[in-house]
């Protein structure tokens, strides 16, 4: 039958192999690069969270000292499998070692940045999975001091909720944004030379960038109202945050199946692996991710 694995076999690869893959994955996640890493059991976790500091107070000499207990609040964290099969050409399996630098080059590129763009402007897999779709938006229009702006006032509304932003979540196409971006003298806001070569931190605080950041929208189409109306949608650019609010957990290693008599789906084709003289290579991983929603504040480029 087409799409089942009739010869399959699971591989261990080396434990330095396997952690690289993991540690590839997390560099390539700009979230996993922000947030704290946790031990994440197969059940779950119920994660506590402080959402009131406790309250000091100045006290007369042998009066007694005040009690004031922090506000706890819980949250569940559970994984879920995030997965990705890659075809290979079969000159590859006649080098060991060049398999394994082939796995760690390419998978742990689209597992990050599906993570993130799952958590930035995507759908939670399922419950106990937290997502920042749905966080408040800084809109800029066009490029200049707008940019600016938008950082400033999402450093202003998250502290305003308790929190002190520490870092950002950028896609590439908003360092194009910031490497436009100029004040009213035509001067670079946010680079001095272009030997920089980059923009490494945003309001003193460090800067990561990947692709799964971005999330392309769409202007507005049609008349609103009418039949076949498209709202317009903005693109997701990035996104600042207190990372102190946000953990994920990853349940285990990395688990990998190797086939060569599969039949895989490519561009809406069938393909036989044995066919084609190939084989697949299947990586997954068991993932999950909680944050404080206030804690984070979106910026996103409008389609005016």
């Amino acid at each position: 039958m087409s799409g089942i694995n009739t010869n399959r076999t699971n591989i261990s690869l080396p434990a330095e192999v396997s952690a690289e893959i993991i540690t590839k994955v997390q560099e390539e996640s700009a979230i996993m690069r922000l947030a704290k890493p946790i031990n994440l059991p197969g059940r779950g976790l119920t994660i506590p969270v402080i959402a009131g500091d406790p309250e000091a107070n100045w006290v007369d000499e042998t009066n007694a000292k005040p009690v004031s207990n922090p506000t706890l609040s819980q949250k569940n964290m559970k994984g879920y499998t995030l997965a990705v099969i890659v075809p290979f050409s079969n000159q590859f399996k006649r080098d060991a070692q060049a398999l394994y630098a082939e796995i760690v080059s390419r998978l742990p590129k689209v597992l990050g940045n599906k993570f993130d763009a799952t958590i930035f402007h995507g759908t939670a897999p399922g419950t106990g999975f937290d997502v920042l779709t749905g966080s408040t938006a800084e809109t800029i229009s066009g490029t200049g001091k707008s940019f600016y702006k938008a950082l400033v006032n999402s450093d202003v509304a998250i502290a305003a909720a308790g929190y002190a932003v520490n870092g950002y979540a950028m896609s590439p196409q908003a360092r194009g944004e910031m490497l436009l971006a100029e004040d009213s003298n035509k001067r670079p806001l946010f680079v001095n030379n272009v030997a920089e070569g980059g923009i490494p931190r945003l309001l003193g605080q460090p800067v990561y960038y990947t692709r799964g950041v971005y999330g392309a929208g769409n202007a507005e189409s049609g008349t609103s109202g009418q039949e076949g109306y498209v709202a317009a949608v903005p693109d997701t650019l990035g996104v600042a945050g207190d990372w102190t609010q946000a953990r994920y957990g990853i349940v285990q290693g990395v688990d990998v199946s190797i086939s060569d008599q599969a039949t895989l789906t490519i561009s809406n084709s069938q393909v036989n692996l044995w066919e084609r003289n190939m084989f697949a290579i299947r990586a997954e991983i068991e993932v999950g991710f909680v944050a404080t929603a206030d804690a984070f504040r979106k910026i996103v480029r409008d389609h005016a």
